[in-house]
């Protein structure tokens, strides 16, 4: 996460027009390593909870400020804080082969990245509650037609189509780029700054209980390999 603000930041201050968000190989993000997580949280479960909290409300604060377009190319699984954080993006391609999954609940995890404020907003209650509270998993076909994604791109050419709309992008002023995103995007930014601290906050009550943390050890104990 420090590495990606780090990014971000040069990137905010260069001439740069927008960021490309991707991944190497066959999956976009598996989220929080919670194999890392739990290992600090038996130490000191209090400090290590506010820790990771306060990692992750600065994490999505980034994403929220940052003023030039993201662009997030998903080539694969995208789960967790990796699927959250694609509403803060402006431009979301998907690989068909990609799928996305929210499975919170099954970790003994309250929702992060906004996701409880823009899901609703982006596909419904229903369809969010399912994802955020049930843990259904979304073809990228699904993600997009739910407004997740923007669009789905096949999978043999995936990298060679995302870089000619990126292309495509870059020829636009940096000027329109920047006040496009901003009249489409602060009208929401404190509504989603707000959710972001509501969210860390219930994080840290969670994750600093000892069945946040039976939770953590429950999942890491039945979890099938994905990454």
């Amino acid at each position: 996460m420090k590495e990606i603000q780090s990014a971000m930041a040069t990137a905010a201050s260069d001439d740069s027009k927008l960021v490309l968000l991707g991944a190497v190989g066959s999956i976009f993000c598996c989220g929080l390593d919670f194999l890392y997580f739990i290992r600090r949280l038996t130490d000191d479960r209090k400090k290590e909870s506010i820790k990771m909290a306060e990692t992750i409300r600065t994490f999505v604060n980034t994403f929220i400020q940052f003023r030039k377009p993201i662009v997030a190319a998903v080539n694969g699984p995208a789960l967790g804080l990796g699927a959250a954080i694609l509403p803060l993006c402006d431009v979301v391609w998907a690989n068909e082969k990609a799928w996305f999954q929210t499975p919170y609940t099954s970790y003994g995890q309250t929702p992060d990245a906004c996701s409880s404020f823009t899901f609703p907003r982006i596909m419904g209650l229903a369809s969010a509650n399912e994802l955020l509270l049930s843990g259904r998993k979304l073809t990228a076909q699904e993600a997009c037609l739910k407004g997740l994604v923007s669009q789905v791109l096949w999978p043999g050419t995936f990298t060679q189509e995302v870089i000619l709309r990126i292309k495509e992008l870059v020829t636009v002023n940096s000027q329109v780029l920047r006040e496009s995103k901003a009249l489409m995007r602060n009208t929401s930014r404190s509504a989603l700054e707000q959710a972001n601290e509501r969210e860390c906050e219930a994080l840290k009550r969670v994750w600093g209980s000892s069945q946040g943390t039976d939770s953590i050890l429950q999942y890491l104990q039945r979890r099938t390999e994905i990454c």
